[in-house]
């Protein structure tokens, strides 16, 4: 059995290196909440995405990296942007291996909203392979705004070890968390 301690981050790179283009700026501002010494934040990363992962001549060997750090994980964080739901080939693996083999609780993240109480209303930013563990009941799944108080919080309390929450895909904080942020 895998030490599951990590906390997998999974994002849309969108086919470009250039991090002011991809989603992958978001995924650096986790790394720059953990790198600084004013924030209780410590992000114990299972994958980091670089531009080799889309170097198709190492494709095997890149999924069974993959597949160690998922097994290694405790959790699964996706940022989810508009762009996401074009991913065609780590995104969807990633998610499907998450929820199918290891069972990862989701911690969905969307930069594009401050507060999220109706998540089945942005199914428009689920790439096919999320949408549908959403909706067969097989995702377990937080929605929150990508901002540091949801962020944290969920990551400090969503992970294998937690079965009672979240039960399925729709799981989001209440109107007074999103109040005690100051996100409402």
């Amino acid at each position: 059995m895998a030490y599951r301690n990590g906390t997998y981050v999974a994002f849309h790179a969108g086919g470009t290196t250039d991090p002011t283009k991809s989603d992958i700026k978001y995924y650096n501002t986790m790394k720059m909440w953990d790198a600084s010494k004013h924030i209780e934040f410590s992000l114990c990363n299972s994958h980091e995405k670089t531009s080799s992962v889309r170097d198709s001549s190492k494709k095997e060997t890149l999924k069974r990296s993959l597949i160690t750090r998922l097994r290694n994980s405790k959790q699964f964080l996706l940022i989810l942007t508009k762009t996401t739901k074009n991913d065609t080939d780590w995104v969807p693996f990633e998610i499907a291996y998450a929820v199918d083999t290891c069972e990862l609780p989701l911690i969905l993240a969307y930069p594009d909203y401050d507060s999220i109480m109706a998540p089945a209303e942005l199914s428009d930013y689920w790439p096919p392979a999320l949408k549908t563990r959403i909706e067969n009941g097989s995702a377990r799944a937080i929605h929150i705004p990508f901002r540091k108080a949801p962020v944290l919080d969920a990551l400090s309390q969503f992970d294998i070890t937690n079965k009672n929450y979240p039960t399925n895909g729709y799981g989001y904080y209440t109107r007074e968390a999103h109040q005690e942020w100051g996100l409402v």
